[in-house]
């Protein structure tokens, strides 16, 4: 005999365990006395035990990924100076290892696309070691400054403290890749030479966006999962793309054009500055505009939900 939970051949209970179920019987919908088991059908309460338990007004796993960006964004926001500087002058110790690897296999292979693989060595630490690279500052802290658990005064603290820091990290380890390694000079300045000589035109601010663009992507891709190979993976393709590829990366390549520097190369810094000052701003461009935008667009309603929390705190 049938079920009196089975409905014309359908079984309305969803499949896995859920509170709206109490012995095998949905909870909050009423009995009928025909044969069809219930008066009426599937419920809104109902709906909402096979879609996902959560209450928030999107997706389980999209309410838990955003909790997660505004738990972490505010309290990087809400770092002292020191914690800044230190966090930020450690991915700038870290990403020159991804260069140190970058500048060894593009001189011994030629291949821009292994070197590429091999700078996402650089990515790597600075996963694992939890330390701050400047363009990665473009979705989560944004997301909780919009969300009202930070201020804009924070944002530019996190933003400027972290740069300054990546640079000077970056200049130091750069200086000991040099003298260590004196046989790489050719190739750094030769890698140097395609960013101070680009001229600022439609190629150099497409390739400026695409940098910030893939790498606020690749943070938000870690933060799409609890999986640590995962978000290794993400790592990887991310260094893939932005060093295989020779996008124009405010943090990256002036890493490699202080390589050169520090090898004598036919331009100063001033030639860097000409350079670095439009790229920063195109990085942020794309990562606001092209991923961050359209992640704070998809969690509106979320956003409401925590902008109305926290004007309650206040």
């Amino acid at each position: 005999m049938a079920s009196p939970d089975v409905v014309g051949g359908f079984d309305p209970r969803p499949r896995y365990p859920c509170p709206t179920w109490a012995n095998g019987r949905a909870t909050g919908r009423k009995r009928a006395t025909g044969n069809l088991g219930y008066r009426a059908g599937v419920t809104t309460y109902d709906t909402r035990a096979e879609l996902g338990s959560s209450d928030a007004p999107a997706e389980d796993q999209l309410t838990e990924a955003f909790d997660i960006i505004v738990s972490e964004g505010s309290q990087r926001l809400h770092r002292s100076w020191r914690e800044v500087l230190s966090t930020g002058l450690a991915g700038g110790l870290e990403v020159a290892t991804g260069v140190l690897a970058l500048l060894a296999v593009l001189a011994e292979t030629g291949s821009h696309l292994l070197a590429g693989l091999a700078f996402s060595i650089g990515f790597i630490a600075l996963l694992l070691a939890r330390s701050e690279l400047f363009t990665e500052g473009f979705l989560v802290p944004v997301t909780a400054v919009v969300a009202r658990r930070a201020s804009v005064a924070q944002l530019g603290k996190l933003w400027g403290g972290t740069l300054v820091a990546n640079l000077v990290g970056g200049w130091l380890v750069t200086w000991l890749i040099m003298h260590a390694f004196p046989q790489l000079a050719a190739t750094a300045t030769e890698s140097a030479v395609t960013f101070v000589n680009a001229p600022l035109d439609l190629r150099a601010v497409c390739l400026a966006l695409l940098a910030g663009s893939t790498l606020t992507l690749m943070t938000r891709m870690q933060h799409g999962t609890t999986s640590d190979p995962a978000k290794i993976v993400a790592a990887v393709a991310g260094g893939f793309l932005l060093a295989g590829l020779s996008l124009f990366h405010s943090i990256l390549d002036s890493l490699l054009i202080f390589c050169a520097l520090h090898a004598g190369a036919p331009f100063g810094y001033a030639d860097w500055l000409a350079w670095f000052w439009y790229t920063a701003l195109l990085n942020v461009a794309g990562g606001l505009l092209v991923v961050t935008f359209l992640r704070l667009l998809r969690s509106k309603e979320l956003l409401q939900r925590e902008r109305a929390e926290a004007d309650g705190k206040a």
